[in-house]
């Protein structure tokens, strides 16, 4: 991210463990922060960066505001949910304001995109909390197909591979998913969208 230099990383000598974004770097404070400070080794939390990091910013220009809204006294949230191995690996979960709720619970909509786009018959997937009536969500799947598929396959096919809670409740097929100029994909087009219909 442009507010931090690198600080994530993994080399030769120390390979990132397949599936993670790597370790720390010598010399960065990093965190892994809930609401009640730093959590426990693999428990999902906001990848910080100390204040007293020499790679971070100072501020943002002419925003008062917004930079202290990033920061939690010493730490600067990046926003990005991860959680930390034993042995220092950090593990990407997605962004934090992506998360989904299942009945309590915060589910990470890339470990539900995964799940479904390894079904043969999915080109690429998009997992969204979707509000279905006053005061009631529910996970949904939006999903390019490469060829025919039905609803029941592919909730045969979540429902071996994902706990009950994580399973979409709704799925709906798109032509294609929204994405930003540089890829990303945008998620609250697709909430909206539903949402209005």
């Amino acid at each position: 991210m442009s507010e931090c230099s690198t600080f994530v990383s993994g080399s030769p000598r120390h390979p990132a463990p397949a599936g993670t974004l790597g370790f720390p770097q010598l010399g960065r404070r990093l965190a892994v922060l809930g609401e009640d400070g730093p959590v426990a080794c693999g428990e999902p939390g906001v990848l910080s960066v100390s204040r007293r990091d020499p790679g971070l910013m100072l501020y943002y220009w002419g925003a008062e505001a917004e930079t202290e809204a990033r920061f939690d006294g010493e730490w600067f949230l990046t926003g990005d949910l991860v959680s930390m191995a034993e042995d220092g690996a950090l593990t990407y979960l997605g962004r934090a304001d992506d998360m989904m709720n299942a009945g309590g619970i915060r589910v990470s909509p890339l470990e539900v995109e995964n799940v479904l786009n390894a079904h043969p018959d999915i080109a690429e997937s998009a997992a969204v909390e979707v509000l279905v009536k006053a005061d009631t969500t529910v996970i949904a799947a939006f999903y390019v197909p490469k060829g025919p598929v039905q609803h029941a396959d592919l909730e045969r096919h979540a429902a071996e591979k994902l706990a009950r809670y994580k399973c979409p409740r709704l799925y709906a097929e798109v032509e294609s998913l929204p994405k930003g100029p540089n890829g990303k994909l945008l998620r609250r087009h697709l909430r909206e969208r539903y949402e209005k219909m």
